[in-house]
């Protein structure tokens, strides 16, 4: 089994990047909402009313996903922090496992917002 090193510059690389994703998923909400509202004061059909309260719900839930991101790579880039000052650049095996499962947590993450943003594409369609 080949062994694989985690470089802290390489992760605090692939935290920029997380975090950039992370606020711009955090603009794209807004226009979200500012999309929900408008339809609002479009419709009176409790179904399409009871589908922008679920879409709402969703984008909360969303927001809430990204706030515990934020603070996870924040947390994390901490420890990378004091392990450079310390003078080393590879981080411990513990610290890199938790790098791994939380990059498979963005993963997962990117996939059930992109699929969020492709249903309410599709609502939009049929009630803008």
């Amino acid at each position: 089994m080949e062994t694989k090193i985690l470089y802290n510059s390489n992760m605090h690389f692939e935290h920029v990047l997380w975090k950039r994703e992370l606020d711009f998923w955090i603009d794209e909400l807004k226009t979200f909402n500012n999309r929900l509202s408008e339809l609002v004061t479009r419709w009176t059909d409790k179904n399409v009313l009871a589908r922008l309260e679920h879409y709402q719900n969703e984008f909360i839930l969303h927001g809430g996903v990204i706030e515990d991101l934020q603070e996870a790579i924040e947390e994390h880039e901490m420890r990378i922090a004091g392990q450079s000052e310390s003078g080393f650049n590879a981080i411990d095996t513990k610290l890199a496992r938790k790098h791994v499962e939380f990059r498979n947590r963005i993963e997962t993450e990117r996939e059930i917002y992109a699929d969020l943003k492709k249903k309410f594409f599709r609502f939009l369609e049929e009630y803008m």
